[in-house]
């Protein structure tokens, strides 16, 4: 929604001196899975944290999953770099489990730690193996701004290769319940959500900056299909509201735009700026009108998954803009990549290509698929009605993107067995959901009949929605094990046809969800090298 426009230090320091990859996707739009995804390598059906809160996801679902000593900063430790970090590091990591067990992996640490990640101006750290201290009454990003800078010195006197993590809370919403103030837990439903809050020297600018009106904004038709397309037009007074709600995500983003200036700045000061890599990128997504949908994340329209990845560094091409589809499973094997680190076999992502010539080469080979899955409910960050509660509970589903020169596809199978096709070449807002009754479907779509076309997502989709490692990467090989498949173009060959017409099964759910319950989940492809690995009853593992 146009918040990099926002932040001129990002585009002093990052953009005008790094690679912005546009097409850069999370895998699950939801903070918890998404950054576990980020630190693992791993889509969130091969790590089981599939949501911010146990029994399906936090912290206490990372450290059951035995993730604890499987993730990045182990294994940058492991060849000997020092780890630095401080900020939101998961959901549910919180003043009563920080040392059970702590967080491995860091050489110095300073987590924000729930109950208070969310309350903006009462947010409490927790220093290495020290007890956690509050700081009630100053602004949690300024707290860690602070610490960003201490760690880096830290980091530099020790004169050994590091990482530095840091992870601020804005613009998320401001989360308040009066259990917090003792550092007791609420229920979801119990608890007060809110627009962002700015820091003070922050409060009072770009007054008249509204949620962008695209096609897709509180339009008069619905759109989507299952619980979305049954959302009413919202009123003039929810609209209002969530202009109010964007306005302050935006001046809550100045606090983070400061940030990257004075570590910018400092790395400069310390003459290893030039040899320095900068990642910039976010958890997830948000949406703020689209699809009459209230200020939440959790979908998988593009509101939600395409999402910022700028990279400045060595030999990273400046003010230099790429098409080729990344996602967050590509930042575990790009960190490694660049320490020199061998790639793990288990990764469900690619490393990511920095230097021009490789990026020119990835225009013609890299893959051009997203695989996008969630579980369980959709929140709702705004104001809530009767008929718009806090919670809506059936939002599992499993979802795919398809980007090249000749298409730009948005493919999706809801736990109900409805279904959606949004051709983004002319719809790009994805208003127009092409599986739909209520609508009038083209006869063909990316140069081919709309019935092949769906044939081919759906038999990509049923390959991805438990694949592993390689066939995450390559999931056509899995359906053409001659290797004479590797996208969709090919799959279309009129000489598949009766493959994908006699052979090919269906992707469908048995029933909806709130975690990965293979058993929910319908028919799997059938790979003995993946399927093997699954329990029906995974999501019970300790």
């Amino acid at each position: 929604m146009d918040s990099l426009d926002y932040m001129p230090f990002v585009h002093k320091h990052l953009i005008d001196h790094g690679t912005l990859f546009r097409r850069h996707f999370c895998t699950t739009a939801l903070c918890c899975p998404s950054r576990v995804t980020l630190w693992t390598g791993k889509a969130a059906h091969n790590t089981n944290v599939t949501n911010v809160l146990p029994p399906y996801g936090g912290y206490p679902k990372f450290v059951s999953q035995g993730l604890n000593d499987k993730y990045l900063p182990v294994w940058l430790q492991e060849s000997g770099y020092n780890t630095y970090y401080t900020g939101k590091l998961f959901n549910a990591h919180s003043v009563d489990n920080y040392d059970s067990p702590h967080a491995a992996g860091w050489t110095a640490s300073d987590f924000l730690l729930d109950p208070f990640t969310y309350w903006y101006m009462n947010s409490t750290y927790q220093r290495n193996h020290d007890a956690p201290v509050s700081y009630e009454g100053q602004h949690s990003v300024d707290v860690l701004a602070e610490k960003a800078l201490g760690l880096l010195d830290e980091a530099f006197k020790a004169r050994k290769p590091f990482f530095l993590g840091l992870a601020p809370v804005s613009p998320h919403a401001n989360l308040w319940s009066p259990s917090f103030k003792d550092g007791n837990h609420s229920d979801l439903e119990e608890i007060e959500f809110s627009a962002p809050v700015p820091a003070e020297r922050h409060g009072k600018l770009f007054e008249g900056a509204k949620v962008p009106r695209t096609a897709n904004f509180n339009p008069d038709k619905p759109s989507g299909a299952s619980w979305i397309r049954k959302l009413q037009k919202q009123t003039q007074e929810t609209v209002d509201y969530n202009d109010h709600f964007y306005l302050q995500r935006l001046r809550t983003l100045q606090s983070v735009d400061e940030i990257v200036d004075s570590v910018v700045r400092r790395l400069d000061d310390l003459k290893i700026l030039d040899n320095t890599y900068i990642i910039y990128t976010t958890d997830n997504g948000y949406h703020i009108g689209q699809h009459r949908m209230h200020p939440a994340k959790q979908c998988s329209f593009e509101e939600d998954i395409n999402i910022p990845l700028i990279i400045r560094g060595p030999s990273v091409p400046k003010k230099s803009t790429s098409n080729i589809v990344t996602t967050h499973t590509d930042l575990a094997p790009t960190l490694l990549e660049i320490a020199g680190i061998s790639l793990r076999e288990d990764f469900d992502g690619l490393a990511i290509p920095l230097t021009e010539e490789s990026l020119e080469e990835a225009t013609e080979t890299r893959h051009e698929h997203v695989t996008v899955e969630h579980w369980g409910f959709a929140s709702n960050e705004g104001q809530v009605f009767e008929s718009y509660p806090r919670l809506h509970m059936n939002n599992t589903y499993k979802a795919l993107r398809v980007i090249s020169k000749m298409y730009n596809l948005h493919y999706q199978v809801w736990c109900n067995n409805e279904r959606e096709l949004h051709d983004l070449t002319i719809d790009p807002g994805q208003m127009v959901n092409l599986l739909h009754p209520d609508e009038i479907a083209p006869d063909t779509i990316a140069g081919a009949p709309l019935d092949k076309v769906v044939s081919r997502l759906d038999s990509l989709l049923f390959v991805l929605k438990t694949c592993k490692a390689e066939t995450c990467i390559h999931p056509w090989r899995a359906l053409h094990p001659a290797g004479n498949v590797e996208s969709l173009r090919d799959a279309l060959s009129p000489r598949f046809d009766s493959f994908y017409e006699d052979r090919s099964m269906k992707i469908e759910f048995d029933r909806c969800e709130m975690g990965f319950l293979l058993d929910a989940e319908g028919p799997q492809f059938k790979d003995d090298d993946f399927l093997s690995t699954f329990d029906p009853k995974w999501h019970e593992w300790t």
